[in-house]
């Protein structure tokens, strides 16, 4: 069986390697394809490799060869699994491989928006503490995160390590939740309102839905402490990016940190580029080489399965 790789580079610029895939077939590998040249490149695929390029239904059909979509990736959302389905195509992911990773970016961007030591390190390489009249010195104030409240949206794998981060150091844990059962002893669950509203900081982890789509929009946002931070290691689309600039340059909430926008790469006029106190880094949570090795491994047993006719980790 033909594999094909769509878009390999991000998750392989050149410190792994293909060898395990490779020994499955005939693989040829593109760092990236462009819309215009998906068709082409897939054509001879039996099984197919994507991560952010998209698969729509119209592509689908133009790919009768076709038995297999492996994204790599946990989110799904570039595939068109209904038109894959109506194809009797599995469409295969990568859950939980880079839980450990995301969780702690997280907390990597909360302690930037609280302790500010990027920032600080920065002044000091410019050499403002070389010359500075006193022995120390901060710009923002400095915010302790014990006794904090962190409230987190999604508390699948990833919302629950953070949470477990968070209460080691020492803060209270909010989860809003829809699913029933005992919240772990670390946190309490809540409605989303009483988590927006009684929360210092609030934290997305949950998939991008329909239902979940603006989660954080202007009504949301009216609901947050004015001295509430809120981050985004998730999904952009979860967040209504105008309506959080509004609240950021207004005051409305202190801060932001985004690793995801709802356009990427984002268009120069996103509103989150400018707006105060808002810190976006560029979707990098997932790609620690330790959460890379993982994807590569477990996207390559998925097709190794598949080849043995008991696909696993099937979205479809």
């Amino acid at each position: 069986m033909n594999i094909v790789v769509l878009d390999g580079y991000t998750l392989n610029p050149g410190d792994l390697d293909w060898e395990a895939l490779q020994s499955l077939g005939p693989c040829a590998i593109h760092d990236r394809t462009p819309p215009a040249e998906v068709l082409a490149r897939a054509a001879e695929a039996d099984i197919l490799l994507t991560n952010k390029t998209p698969l729509p239904a119209a592509t689908l059909q133009g790919l009768p060869r076709l038995k297999y979509i492996g994204v790599l990736a946990t989110g799904t959302n570039v595939v068109d699994l209904a038109a894959a389905r109506a194809r009797g195509i599995p469409v295969t992911n990568v859950p939980a491989y880079g839980t450990k990773s995301v969780a702690q970016l997280t907390f990597a961007l909360l302690l930037e928006l609280t302790q500010h030591a990027g920032h600080h390190a920065e002044t000091v390489r410019a050499g403002r503490w070389t010359r500075s009249l006193d022995w120390c010195y901060w710009d923002s104030p400095l915010i302790e995160l014990d006794g904090l409240t962190l409230g987190i949206v999604g508390f699948g794998r990833i919302g629950q390590a953070v949470g477990e981060l968070g209460a080691a150091f020492g803060m209270k844990v909010l989860a809003a939740v829809r699913a029933a059962g005992a919240a772990p002893s670390f946190a309490r669950f809540v409605e989303l309102e009483t988590l927006f509203r009684e929360s210092d900081v609030v934290s997305l982890h949950c998939p991008l839905t329909p239902q979940t789509a603006n989660l954080v929009n202007a009504r949301h946002l009216s609901l947050m402490k004015p001295t509430a931070f809120l981050l985004n290691t998730s999904r952009g689309p979860l967040v209504d990016e105008p309506a959080l600039a509004d609240a950021l340059n207004s005051g409305r909430i202190a801060g932001a940190a985004m690793d995801v926008l709802a356009t990427e790469p984002p268009p120069a006029g996103n509103p989150l580029l400018t707006a105060r106190n808002c810190l976006i880094t560029p979707h990098l949570a997932w790609a620690t080489r330790a959460a890379r090795s993982r994807l590569m491994k477990v996207a390559t047993e998925n097709v190794r399965a598949f080849r043995h006719g008991k696909a696993q980790h099937v979205v479809n």
